[in-house]
């Protein structure tokens, strides 16, 4: 049977030209208790595994739909920089890797930045993504979070960034090295202008972002389970000689260690954050009945 469905079946297809009609990632595999999901089901419960309540990495226009009023924003154009600066190479061309990475996901880079409205408060977002290189921070992702946080100063409204990432993107050198500085500028523009500046954590987030603006915001959210640090828990394990205990680096153990300030459920954190944006432009608060309420469908 397994070599029918294998074999001939997409031989059979491939000669006829018949396209395959279910898509690769109908189901998804819960990582912890190996679970089958139904993508839609994942979908529609905001990538929660239903059952055990695993956060899966939320695609970034899928971030920006459940954020903003609606799910209506307005993308914020972001600069052009010269593709490989430093034509770097090392088992392919970064080039290459670029243009596979843009093919994945139909994007230029990492970070999406939009701005509209989060219960009626004028917001600007963006998000950084995983799937793009790891998230990794060059000189695109460094433009485009310098334009969204001086886009956020010019409209005179809050800041949220997601944040995913590995780190600096290393087939940049010393110039994606430089994005920490001018991403960490940028940050001290929005507090000069007294804007609130949210950073909500998400898996994982480690390197030199962890080192700059994703510890730099006046609220720091993490989601729960996130990955977060500087570096790797074998490399700090080789430097001290010592077992790191139990859950190092997860964001539970950073909450108690006052590393981040709060550990929210995704389900809760479109209501924590429109609340905190509030509070700290000191706006009305936002009436809401209890009905309407949305409550994670396996809080643990």
């Amino acid at each position: 049977m397994n070599w029918i469905k294998n074999f001939v079946r997409p031989k059979i297809r491939s000669i006829l030209g018949v396209k395959r009609e279910v898509p690769e990632n109908m189901w998804i595999k819960d990582p912890d208790s190996g679970q089958m999901v139904f993508y839609k089901d994942l979908e529609a419960n905001q990538f929660v595994i239903p059952g055990s309540g695993y956060h899966m990495r939320m695609p970034p226009d899928h971030r920006l739909k459940t954020m903003f009023d609606d799910g209506a924003f307005e993308a914020i154009a972001l600069p052009q920089v010269p593709t490989d600066p430093l034509r770097f190479r090392d088992e392919r061309k970064y080039a290459d890797r670029l243009k596979e990475a843009r093919q994945k996901t139909g994007r230029e880079d990492c970070v999406l930045a939009a701005q509209g409205n989060l219960d009626g408060l004028p917001v600007t977002i963006a998000v950084q993504d995983f799937a793009f290189m790891g998230g990794s921070l060059g000189m695109a992702a460094g433009e485009a979070i310098v334009t969204a946080m001086r886009r956020a100063v010019e409209r005179r409204t809050p800041f949220i960034f997601f944040i995913s990432s590995g780190g600096a993107r290393m087939q940049e050198g010393v110039i994606s090295l430089m994005q920490l500085p001018r991403t960490t500028v940028a940050v001290q523009e929005l507090r000069a202008a007294k804007l609130p500046y949210i950073v909500v954590i998400t898996h994982p987030t480690t390197g030199g972002v962890t080192a700059s603006y994703a510890m730099l915001g006046d609220i720091h959210i993490a989601e729960p389970g996130s990955l977060i640090g500087f570096a790797g828990q074998r490399v700090i394990e080789q430097t001290i000689r010592e077992k790191l205990p139990p859950g190092f680096q997860r964001a539970e153990y950073l909450q108690e260690h006052g590393m981040v300030d709060m550990v929210v459920h995704r389900h809760q954190i479109r209501e924590t954050v429109s609340r905190l944006v509030r509070l700290l432009s000191k706006a009305p608060a936002v009436e809401k009945s209890d009905s309407t309420a949305l409550v994670p469908a396996a809080a643990s």
